[in-house]
């Protein structure tokens, strides 16, 4: 486990020995004003925090920049593109070898994509991959409006090349990795609306609450997102994310059902994330220490 500094020392480190103190007060200012907002995010970078306050432009120079929205969207279409040719990809190599991955394998295939997504991009834009959880983040003011547009253009972009990328080294001539409704539309629509409400209920702990354990936010979605899909795989695909669906169906052009797809993860994890934020604890109760797993 390496040692944590503590963020205002490495601030007074980087200001000179006279800012010292200065730079401490505005991190304290920073953070608590945050806190007491509701929008404080532990990973949220502090240089960017305080200059939005218009107190540290002195120093801006000093500090590691904030991503610039061009790095945070082409991450988007990184993410997204690597979690469609994962998902996508074990499903694919499923159904072309008679089902020897099993459901197993194509929830593993999925989950470990999102987890590897979260630790490899989650620094630079939110590894959001998803345009039901980027509408559910700005709805609940954790994601500012104005970004979500170019994060769902990105998202599906993403989702549309690694389709088609899919297709062209498989060559698949069944579904082409598409998500496919075994049931009826009621029971496919509530089955993705449910996991997409517990998927977004996880999402949010992990993500905006500072007593969650936010170095393990990967492994917690991730397997969230594999247990969904060992119990809706059988029934819908397990879709979870309208991009998901959307790319490999436009791949593979077949939009049976796809509206259920798009409205259900949308709905299901506005849900979550207000179901979490109902229960979520005050900032005047203790919090529980936070632990580390970093080595």
């Amino acid at each position: 486990m390496e040692d944590q500094k503590d963020p205002p020392s490495e601030l007074a480190q980087a200001s000179g020995p006279q800012g010292g103190s200065f730079v401490a007060a505005i991190y304290d200012r920073a953070t608590s004003v945050g806190r007491s907002s509701g929008h404080y995010n532990k990973c949220f970078p502090v240089n960017q925090c305080v200059a939005e306050e218009g107190i540290l432009s002195e120093l801006h120079g000093s500090l590691s920049p904030c991503p610039s929205l061009t790095r945070k969207v082409l991450s988007e279409f990184l993410g997204t593109f690597v979690l469609l040719f994962a998902a996508a990809g074990t499903a694919i190599v499923n159904e072309k070898t008679a089902g020897s991955l099993t459901i197993l394998g194509c929830a593993a295939g999925a989950g470990l994509a999102v987890m590897i997504v979260i630790f490899s991009t989650g620094h630079i834009s939110g590894a959001h991959i998803n345009p039901a959880v980027t509408l559910a983040f700005a709805s609940l003011r954790h994601f500012p409006w104005i970004e979500v547009p170019l994060y769902i253009i990105a998202q599906v972009v993403g989702s549309i090349s690694a389709s088609y990328v899919l297709k062209g080294i498989f060559h698949p001539d069944l579904h082409g990795g598409a998500t496919l409704l075994q049931g009826g539309y009621v029971e496919a629509f509530f089955l993705e609306f449910v996991i997409s409400a517990i998927l977004m209920f996880v999402i949010t702990a992990v993500a905006t609450d500072t007593r969650a354990v936010g170095e393990l936010a990967g492994i917690a979605v991730g397997v969230t997102v594999l247990l969904n899909i060992l119990i809706s795989g059988s029934t819908t695909g397990g879709s979870m994310n309208p991009v998901r669906t959307l790319g490999p169906a436009i791949a593979a052009n077949n939009y049976k059902g796809i509206w259920i797809y798009i409205l259900a993860p949308i709905l299901g994890m506005q849900l979550g994330a207000g179901a979490y934020t109902l229960i979520r604890l005050k900032d005047v109760e203790p919090a529980r220490p936070v632990r580390s797993f970093r080595r």
